[in-house]
């Protein structure tokens, strides 16, 4: 039962990523390509090398700065934009690097609808960043969830731009546990 539901999940990634590049190509053919080219850039910004600025590699800000650590969502939505998508790309590459890493995805969203409401909102957003991150190799056990829901917004303001950063997944490194791998 439990491959099933992991078979489903990632079934619905490889469709989500049958979309049309820009430049007129892109097709289910040409998604693995594309996969591949995104980690293979990735992989090369990720480096063992001392960052500029007093960045410790395997850091939180080394995360932050050199990769993403959070990804935005629209109003009332849960699904992954193609910029989400790629954030996640390059966060994967990072914990591939650092495998004994694990991290906590937090869920957020803006102040409007219920407290109740919000949570269940946060909770689905941090799953599809979990689930996103697990399709492409990430261990579950490395990846916990939770919600916030409105409860901590990056912007209090009430405003639309405030509202569309506080809608956001973020991940936090938990635990790095260990060396690089090589």
């Amino acid at each position: 039962m439990r491959f099933q539901f992991a078979a489903l999940v990632l079934a619905g990634f490889v469709l989500a990523a049958c979309e049309t590049t820009p430049d007129g190509g892109g097709s289910a053919a040409g998604t693995g390509a594309a996969t591949a080219n995104a980690s293979d850039s990735a992989s090369s910004s990720v480096s063992s090398q001392p960052l500029p600025g007093g960045v410790q590699p395997g850091s939180p800000e080394d995360l932050a700065v050199n990769v993403g650590d959070r990804v935005l969502f629209g109003f009332d939505r849960f699904d992954l934009s193609a910029e989400a998508r790629d954030t996640l790309e390059k966060q994967s590459v990072w914990l591939k690097r650092y495998p004994n890493g694990t991290i906590v995805i937090s869920g957020h969203t803006d102040e409007r609808g219920t407290r109740e409401y919000n949570l269940a909102l946060g909770e689905r957003r941090a799953t599809a960043v979990k689930n996103y991150l697990v399709a492409l190799g990430i261990e579950p056990s490395r990846v916990n969830t939770i919600s916030y829901g409105k409860e901590r917004p990056v912007d209090p303001q009430s405003s639309q731009a405030a509202w569309a950063s506080n809608r956001r997944g973020v991940t936090q490194i938990d635990s790095m546990g260990g060396k690089l791998s090589n």
